[in-house]
């Protein structure tokens, strides 16, 4: 990477007029019950600008956080962010809360940055260990996008990186702050369908090798910054960092060099409600049963507690719990139980046996200010990403492996647990 600044911040008409004014008018008159002012704000740094930044970019505006810098590899996507984060300062310009959005090509100038307090990582996987074990170092707390990390042993790096700098570090697990994916857990957990020893994890496959052919690198994509971390070279393709005119998700996440495929993109969010369900956040299985190849399920996942989650590649996005007295089925606006009535069941305050989190990004910008846990800390992340790519592990191998979740190796195993970590340039290890 560069580094240097490659976007500057646009100028609004009249912006240093309306910017002045408010720095002499006293904060009661700015804004209504509930005005936040720009002081009191906590400051983000947003590091990635892809189609994933949009809407994580929203609900940090929306939810009382400033935005003051940005960074990527690809100058357009950058200049888009900016401008729409512009845009939505203007529109509350007369609120006080106007303020542009400094743009770097490498994000280590943001944390650079004294008046950045925390970063938003939303850049792809091969990215995100790299990202987070710096800004943690840079004392910066951290939101960073699922999966949370690409092998095992980035992910341990940046829950240790978290934990020695004292950071707060919310994984983009957000589910966990939806209410039909909190009310299944906590009929789980409450002993509701009784003793649960099956779950289902429906979700995609395993990722595939690399197989795109070359396509020339588009005017202002920094080819190289985009690949990053990686020692294995590989030639630009639209499928992996889109031109702004495709509004597709980029399918980097299909490639065994930068994500792991439904396994862990989807994975991440129906295998972390399982694990979630089952009171495994800070664990794991202690084993991975891989089926002949005519059988319909996908690998097993067994636990220390007898408990086994299977993992089936078709049939859509959910989880289900199957208990001895009921059952639970959940996905993204749905929740089916059995009984039915379950559905519907009340808890008090008293009766919830989980964390509540209502609003997955003002959860993390709470903890900011109490220093607290949010509801899916790094520990929470790493362990589910820890299932997924060790499940990815397995099906590469095409064999069961023994796994201990304490030591987060397999065992007696070589050839495994060399995958649980991959060759990184040396400017970017963690």
């Amino acid at each position: 990477m560069e580094n240097v600044k490659n976007v500057k911040r646009r100028d609004f008409l009249k912006a240093g007029a309306v910017l002045s004014t408010f720095m002499i008018v006293p904060r009661r008159v700015l804004g209504g019950p509930g005005f936040v002012a720009p002081s009191d704000k906590i400051t983000l740094g947003f590091i990635g600008c892809g189609k994933q930044s949009g809407g994580l970019r929203s609900n940090f505006l929306n939810n009382g956080a400033q935005i003051v810098a940005a960074s990527d590899a690809y100058r357009d996507k950058l200049a888009l962010f900016q401008r729409e984060a512009e845009k939505w300062y203007a529109s509350k310009a007369e609120k006080g809360t106007y303020k542009g959005v400094e743009g770097y090509a490498d994000f280590r100038e943001i944390l650079a940055r004294q008046d950045v307090d925390a970063v938003v990582i939303a850049l792809p996987d091969h990215w995100h260990a790299a990202a987070a074990v710096r800004a943690a170092e840079a004392g910066k707390d951290i939101y960073c996008e699922k999966p949370l990390s690409l092998t095992v042993q980035e992910g341990r790096a940046m829950v240790d990186a978290t934990r020695k700098h004292k950071r707060v570090f919310q994984t983009g697990n957000m589910q966990r702050s939806w209410p039909e994916f909190r009310q299944a857990v906590q009929l789980v957990q409450s002993g509701a369908i009784g003793e649960v020893k099956q779950v289902f994890v429906s979700v995609g496959g395993p990722p595939k090798p690399f197989d795109l052919e070359a396509q020339p690198v588009p005017a202002g994509l920094d080819w190289d910054s985009w690949l990053g971390p990686n020692v294995v070279e590989r030639p630009y393709h639209n499928d992996l960092a889109p031109t702004l005119e495709h509004t597709f998700f980029p399918h980097w996440r299909n490639y065994a060099d930068f994500g792991g495929g439904m396994m862990t993109d989807w994975g991440a969010h129906m295998f972390d409600i399982g694990q979630w369900g089952l009171g495994m956040d800070n664990s794991g299985p202690v084993e991975i049963t891989v089926p002949g190849p005519n059988k319909e399920e996908g690998l097993v996942y067994k636990y220390a507690n007898g408990a086994q989650m299977t993992h089936r590649p078709k049939d859509g996005n959910h989880c289900h719990f199957i208990g001895s007295e009921g059952e639970v089925w959940v996905a993204r606006k749905k929740l089916v139980t059995t009984p039915k009535n379950l559905e519907s069941k009340e808890f008090s305050k008293e009766d919830y046996k989980i964390y509540v989190s209502e609003n997955h990004y003002k959860d993390f910008l709470d903890a900011i200010k109490s220093r607290q846990k949010p509801i899916c800390d790094v520990e929470v992340g790493h362990s589910t990403a820890t299932v997924c790519n060790i499940g990815n592990i397995a099906y590469r191998l095409g064999r069961s492996l023994k796994w201990d979740p304490k030591k987060e190796k397999f065992e007696k195993d070589k050839e495994a647990n060399d995958l649980l970590q991959r060759p990184m340039k040396k400017e970017w290890k963690v």
